[in-house]
């Protein structure tokens, strides 16, 4: 009942109190460690041994015992390396791997006709398109398959398991199940090539399988942790004893024989070597991924720490299962201040990556040459030690900047980066050689989706007032509505998109000469960038230069400006392309990002530049495929978790932060220099 106090449950395990979530995605129970005459239920996760005492007082009790389990889109990443369930399966009769006896969604599967109407079955079969579409499985970290392994003809994916997993003998599954199932394979598709894959935890040398090495004689192993949907794609059927995977394998419409009694066999689906005794009614794929997916699990989102419906949970898990894949591998940095590492360590923090730090570029170099990695340095520091040493490593070379939704406050005022770009082309600002987000726009097709996507995020920008850096400041005051207003943009004079942007005007007092020399009648308005305002960086314009100029708004708020002004004039800041996206003339004497491709007036020529975006597929490129984000509490977020965290902080809000932020990732490790990433 809504608003109901929650059942008082005794956490039969001390472990699931440290659950991540747990309140979230289990608020009609309230755990504690001991029983006592007020606790009306028992919590226990499946029916390992640990639940044994718990189990055994809820049936002398005659109080529920609630077995909790992962659900089947659970993370990026092994649990038993510590990666955080997305999901969460809470079972009151029984367990969904108990074949042994009815589980709640068995009952559920049954009971189909009262509550999988065509609305829901449409529903399931959306979401399963989503989840083939996407390549998602249930821990979304395997590599590539290595298609060289791949023979002509039929192929047969025998699927192994960890040895004493509970799913194995309350399966139903007998000693010899899985030699029996290998015998089974070889009878059924002689001449066929037969690929055995390892569990991904044995592949991680975490456990140990169940297929003797007797019997995978003729067969093609694959003992990495490889992605299911890959596999999946190229074989003709699939055997399991009670396997996820075959549930996975339906969803892709392959043919799945079972010889133990996973939740998916007995309803019609499936080949099955073992009969419950129950079950026995016909039911569609949609209806069985319903009852697993939609109705029977719980979903969290790490991001929010609020609970959400399986389809952003795709969504999310998709999110974070690509940024992995991004930063996959090994990473040697170099050029990286001390109070910088740490907000670095935090954005590149993925279970695939390892990041470490050198003191040299050619200790960088040879770390990155041993271990196949990449060799990563900050563009703004980049030395000639460093081009020197990148010119000599015939390896990938990617240089790092801060991104365009960049936090709140400055980043020479020490206030960490939430966000970055990866470049290995090139870096934005320097137009002398294409970047890897000009070759984004200039390429680019976006999706449908993704420029709808950019739409929703520009306009919460705008309507939001953000900025890079969303410093606060006072609204600027009634300016002149009969004259045009044109504001006049400040920047560090040493900033390399000058110093390699930038043509004989480079300096803001001839900017601004400029921009009177352009508008001699308009009412302009001159604005100095944050760090020269607060010292740190050079660019200051004297009294003579301001002559030229009607109005300093140097304390304003810089969106504000932009919704009171009429045009911008600019020699490369990252203004300019806020004041597009508020719909503001832009008038550029350099050559920035945004430049050259039919959106602004530029003074400088990219004859480089010859498509023609629209304003939603530049941002599709600039704020949603280029850069990395986290929120302040470190999770790996996108730009609109980020933009509604910036809202939130900017209002006096807190964000909201969920209960417990584990680490979502295990590959990156720390060191005595640097604060480690947020543990999620």
């Amino acid at each position: 009942m809504a608003g109901a106090a929650p059942v008082p449950a005794w956490a039969c395990a001390p472990g699931l109190l440290a659950i991540p979530y747990l309140k979230i995605l289990l608020p009609e129970y309230a755990p504690r460690l001991l029983p006592g005459p007020d606790v009306r239920a028992v919590l226990g996760w499946g029916r390992r041994p640990t639940t044994r005492a718990g189990r055994l007082w809820s049936h002398v009790s005659g109080h529920a015992y609630v077995a909790l389990e992962d659900g089947f889109l659970r993370s990026v990443g092994l649990g038993e390396a510590g990666a955080t369930s997305l999901s969460l399966i809470a079972d009151d009769l029984g367990v969904y791997y108990d074949a042994t006896r009815p589980s709640r969604l068995e009952q559920t599967i049954t009971d189909a006709p009262d509550w999988c109407d065509a609305a829901m079955r449409s529903r399931a079969r959306a979401l399963i398109d989503r989840i083939v579409a996407a390549g998602l499985s249930r821990t979304n970290l395997g590599g590539p398959l290595d298609r060289s392994i791949l023979k002509p003809g039929r192929r047969i994916l025998i699927v192994d398991q960890t040895r004493g997993d509970a799913s194995i003998h309350f399966g139903m599954a007998g000693p010899d199940a899985f030699a029996a199932m290998m015998a089974a394979a070889r009878a059924d598709h002689p001449g066929a090539q037969l690929i055995v894959k390892r569990h991904p935890a044995v592949a991680a040398g975490l456990k140990a399988g169940c297929i003797a090495d007797a019997d995978l004689g003729g067969v093609t192993l694959i003992d990495t942790d490889v992605r299911p949907a890959d596999l999946l794609a190229e074989v003709d059927a699939v055997y399991t004893v009670t396997s996820g995977l075959g549930f996975e394998a339906l969803l892709r419409g392959r043919p799945v024989h079972c010889f133990g009694a996973p939740f998916y066999a007995g309803w019609g689906l499936t080949r099955d070597a073992v009969d419950t005794g129950r079950r026995g009614v016909a039911r569609e794929i949609e209806t069985v991924a319903a009852a697993a997916l939609i109705i029977c699990s719980r979903y969290v989102d790490p991001v929010t720490g609020r609970r959400c419906e399986a389809e952003q949970a795709v969504t999310r898990l998709t999110a974070l299962r690509d940024r992995a894949e991004r930063l996959r591998g090994d990473w040697a940095g170099v050029g990286f201040a001390p109070a910088k590492r740490a907000a670095v360590r935090r954005l590149l923090n993925a279970p695939t990556a390892r990041l470490d730090y050198f003191e040299t570029a050619g200790a960088a170099v040879s770390a990155a040459r041993a271990r196949g990695g990449r060799l990563l340095w900050w563009a703004g520091k980049e030395t000639p030690a460093i081009r020197t040493a990148a010119a000599a490593f015939n390896g990938p070379t990617v240089r790092m900047e801060d991104g365009f939704i960049r936090s709140q406050g400055l980043g020479s005022d020490f206030v960490g980066a939430l966000s970055a770009v990866l470049d290995d082309q090139g870096i934005y600002y320097d137009p002398t050689h294409a970047s890897r987000l000009e070759t984004m726009i200039q390429t680019g097709r976006p999706s449908a989706e993704a420029l709808a996507r950019a739409t929703a995020l520009h306009h919460r920008i705008v309507a939001a007032g953000l900025s890079k850096y969303n410093l606060a400041g006072a609204p600027p005051p009634v300016w002149p509505a009969d004259r045009e207003r044109v504001l006049v943009v400040g920047q560090v004079e040493n900033d390399r998109s000058i110093l390699l942007g930038c043509g004989e005007l480079h300096t803001n007092a001839g900017l601004i000469a400029a921009a009177r020399a352009d508008h001699p009648d308009a009412f302009l308005i001159w604005k100095g960038h944050p760090d020269v305002l607060a010292g740190n960086r050079p660019g200051a314009v004297d009294a003579c230069a301001l002559e030229a100029v009607d109005a300093v708004a140097d304390a304003l708020d810089i969106s504000a400006c932009l919704d009171a002004c009429d045009i911008v004039v600019t020699l490369t800041s990252l203004t300019g392309f806020e004041a597009l996206l508020r719909g503001r003339k832009v008038i550029t004497h350099g050559r920035p990002f945004y430049a050259g491709w039919g959106l602004t007036e530029d003074r400088l020529p990219c004859p480089r530049r010859t498509a023609r975006p629209d304003l939603a597929a530049l941002i599709v490129s600039a704020l949603l495929d280029y850069p990395l984000y986290v929120t302040p509490e470190g999770w790996p977020c996108e730009a609109e978790d980020l933009v509604e965290a910036l809202i939130a902080a900017r209002a006096g809000t807190p964000p909201h932060r969920p209960d417990r932020i584990r680490r979502w990732a295990t590959g990156l490790t720390a060191s005595l220099d640097r604060a480690p990433p947020p543990a999620y």
